[in-house]
């Protein structure tokens, strides 16, 4: 069953279609379905770069592998033959056309780099998260997440979700993996059991030739049980008992393969006392749920894990608004943090103006769970938006003037 995904909007506007378009994302989160399904129609030749023979070929002779696979082409995990992007190139710049050349890939650092290198300015590259609340509930609202009046009401009228406490338990603790959803009696500890053993096996020795895949899979534990907190290479390092070096590498392995973000803090000249140290997100609470060993939705809500769930999974939703809008979210989405503890979830920094954003598990927030948010007001670069509460209430209400207790469905 084919689950509709917001980011066809985008991929099929003309307003982004370039020679080469590349879809990257973790493993399985649909980037090859998507691109099937959007530009299907096409006839699309499709090769899969997994595979050694075409591989081999793509790698070591890239003009004949183009000559063998005529145009529009598909090539999904690209980034395994970078070889053949110059290659493209000179066919886009030669013939001038668009939608020639269709890619995509579970390693999105070495893709882009790579790509940005090759195809400057002739590829539109796109992030494709898992499945957003929109998507699993059959949602066309597509605006990014910010919370204005204007979406606040656009959200409204076009029908959000029905809120269901229990129901964002179960989504948090099931994860966003398309599969999950479209075929629902696969059982959920074996699909991230296995997730995890191909994950290793396939991807991770292709980017790193880690050694020691029980301590990797330790490392993975880790990190996922700081989601969240801020990004502390030398506490992660510590706790499982590898060197620096190899823990920031393996992190880089993680950021590679789009298993985590890391998300920057705000601060300018004014913010003295900002720290600027990033956050580091797990980017499906599912996979972060079975690493945790938090086994049903029940657990995780009465754990003492359950704020950090919630934050992970509103910050996902938030990125895939974004993502899936056609808007790198790198220069919207920030935290702040000072050094006298004061803290603000997330920041979206829109329009001109900066949007302070809190998370709370609880139902009934008051303005003393977002007096932080005056600390937005010290960056005179830029004016205070409206901010919210995003909380477990099942409508909006008014905390303050300028901002909103906004149900976690609104996302």
């Amino acid at each position: 069953m084919y689950i509709k995904r917001h980011i066809e909007k985008v991929l099929n506007s003309p307003e982004f279609l370039r020679g080469a378009m590349a879809v990257t994302g973790a493993r399985q989160t649909g980037k090859s379905t998507v691109v099937a399904h959007v530009f299907g129609d096409k006839g699309l030749n499709a090769v899969v770069l997994d595979e050694l023979e075409p591989r081999t070929l793509a790698k070591t002779n890239p003009k004949v592998f183009l000559a063998k696979h005529k145009t529009p082409l598909f090539v999904d995990e690209a980034q395994y033959a970078p070889e053949l992007f110059p290659y493209m190139k000179a066919h886009i710049d030669k013939t001038k056309e668009k939608g020639v050349f269709f890619l995509s890939g579970s390693q999105r650092y070495n893709m882009m780099r790579d790509l940005s290198e090759s195809l400057a300015g002739r590829v539109g590259i796109f992030e494709l998260l898992g499945l957003s609340m929109r998507e699993i509930h059959g949602e066309s609202f597509c605006l990014p997440f910010v919370p204005t009046h204007d979406y606040l009401s656009g959200r409204n009228e076009q029908s959000a979700l029905k809120f269901d406490y229990n129901e964002i338990w179960r989504l948090i603790h099931k994860g966003a993996f398309p599969e999950l959803y479209s075929t629902p009696e696969l059982n959920w500890g074996a699909f991230y059991n296995s997730y995890i053993n191909t994950y290793i096996e396939r991807d991770v020795m292709k980017i790193e030739n880690i050694g020691d895949e029980v301590k990797f899979y330790q490392f993975m534990q880790a990190v996922a049980a700081n989601s969240g907190n801020l990004f502390n290479v030398a506490g992660i390092a510590k706790e499982i008992g590898i060197n620096h070096p190899t823990c920031e590498k393996w992190l880089s392995v993680l950021r590679a393969s789009n298993l985590i973000y890391l998300l920057p803090p705000y601060h300018n000249n004014v913010m003295k006392r900002a720290i600027k140290t990033p956050k580091i997100y797990f980017l499906d609470t599912g996979l972060m749920a079975y690493l945790t060993k938090w086994h049903t939705a029940e657990q995780i809500e009465a754990g003492a894990m359950s704020g950090a769930f919630l934050e992970t999974f509103v910050f996902c939703e938030m990125l895939k608004s974004f993502y899936n809008a056609g808007i790198d979210p790198k220069n919207y989405l920030y935290f702040y943090r000072d050094k006298d503890g004061n803290e603000i979830d997330f920041i979206i920094n829109f329009n001109g103006k900066l949007h302070p954003v809190e998370v709370k598990k609880s139902s009934n927030p008051t303005p003393a769970d977002i007096k932080a948010f005056r600390f937005v007001e010290a960056a005179s670069v830029y004016e205070r938006g409206e901010g919210a509460v995003v909380c477990m209430n099942d409508s909006v209400l008014p905390v303050t003037e300028l901002d909103n207790i906004v149900p976690v469905s609104y996302i």
